[in-house]
Parts: structure tokens; sequence; C-alpha cells
């Protein structure tokens, strides 16, 4: 059964952090909150928990489009092609914030996602989430949690959530009530911004 860890987004615990960190190097699969909806999210250098969140998904790791979600923008130049002055410009005002931005994948990708050619990139503001990443050292792969009911599209309360995944997945953290609206989805591998999804973040700026 998962761990049921409460950390104040105000001022993250960096005990509760460091706890989370071990389970992630472990290779165990934590949700997490975001400022958009609760992710799904495991270590990127982890084959054996990519596998495992792909069969939670009904997915083969291969085609699965996972969100890689950076602490900073010099985090996500590991992992993609040299971007022009004007999408840095971009990602420079939005990030941290509630978009994530599909880029040209560079060679450093990890081998189960070696065949893409672009890559989805999240820097949340949410500071649960960025602290995760940092101390981890490198990104973590992650994907929104759908809830079931036809209605609710995202559960937002982490009780919920809790008696949902609690024997799915090795850490459920508490971080408040989340949002019902994802994450904004900007394609950008081709230079000119298309909107693939309007969520949370607004697009008047493009």
């Amino acid at each position: 059964m998962a761990q049921f860890i409460k950390i104040y987004p105000q001022n993250p615990s960096e005990k509760e952090i460091a706890r989370v960190v071990k389970v992630l190097k472990d290779g165990g699969l934590v949700i997490y909150p975001t400022d958009t909806v609760y992710g799904l999210g495991c270590d990127i250098t982890n084959t054996k928990a990519l596998e495992r969140i792909a069969k939670i998904k009904g997915i083969k790791l291969d085609k699965a489009n996972f969100s890689f979600v950076c602490h900073d923008l010099s985090n996500i130049s590991d992992y993609v092609k040299q971007i022009d002055t004007s999408t840095f410009k971009l990602l420079k005002r939005t990030l941290p914030g509630p978009y994530t931005f599909i880029l040209p994948g560079n060679n450093n990708l990890p081998k189960e996602f070696k065949k893409k050619t672009t890559v989805g990139i999240r820097v949340p503001d949410n500071a649960i989430a960025l602290e995760i990443v940092k101390l981890l050292g490198n990104p973590i792969v992650s994907t929104s949690i759908y809830d079931d009911d036809d209605v609710i599209e995202y559960t937002t309360d982490p009780e919920l959530i809790f008696e949902k995944w609690q024997n799915l997945v090795d850490v459920v953290i508490d971080g408040g009530y989340g949002d019902n609206h994802a994450s904004t989805i900007i394609d950008l591998s081709d230079g000119e911004p298309v909107v693939i999804r309007e969520g949370k973040g607004p697009i008047d700026f493009l």
C-alpha cells in the first residue's frame, strides 16, 4: 500500500521531499500536485518504473506521450535540440506555469524514448513538484491522472486520489486540493506555436 505524505506547497518540508525522492530513486511511482491537475510520475532514468506507468495507462511504453517535468529551463536543454531565441523567450515568459510545450527531442532522450522526434516539457508553478525534481537531479516522466467518472475529468481531492490509487503507486502526496483544468499544450516543434489543447494556461500572448 502507498504512503500518504502531507507536504505544504508554501514551504515544502525538505525531509518529506527527500522521502519522496528516495522512493523515486528506488523505482517507485509517485502521485504529486502540480499547478494544474495531480500527476503520476517516476524517475526518467528508471526503465521498470516507466514500464509500470505505461502498464497502468494501458499503452506500450514507446507509444506513450508522457511529459518530462523539469526544474527549470537549463533542465529542458538537456533533452531538446537547440532552440531559437523567440522560442526561448516564449518559454522564459510562461514557465514555470500551466503549460506543456512540445519541442524537438535530442540524442540525450532515455532509450525508451529514442524513437520519438518530439518531447513534451513541463515546468509547473508548484514548489512541491519543483523541489522533488531539483533534489532528484533529473526530470520525472509524468502523466495526468484521469477520473473514471464521465462528469469529473480529474479528481482534485488527494484523499480520494489515495483511496483509488493506493494499491497502484508507492506514494500519494497530499499537497492540498488540485485543479481540474489540465495544462495548455503548445507545439513548438516546427518553430511556429500551435495550440494542441487549451487548458489552464491562457494563450492570449501568442
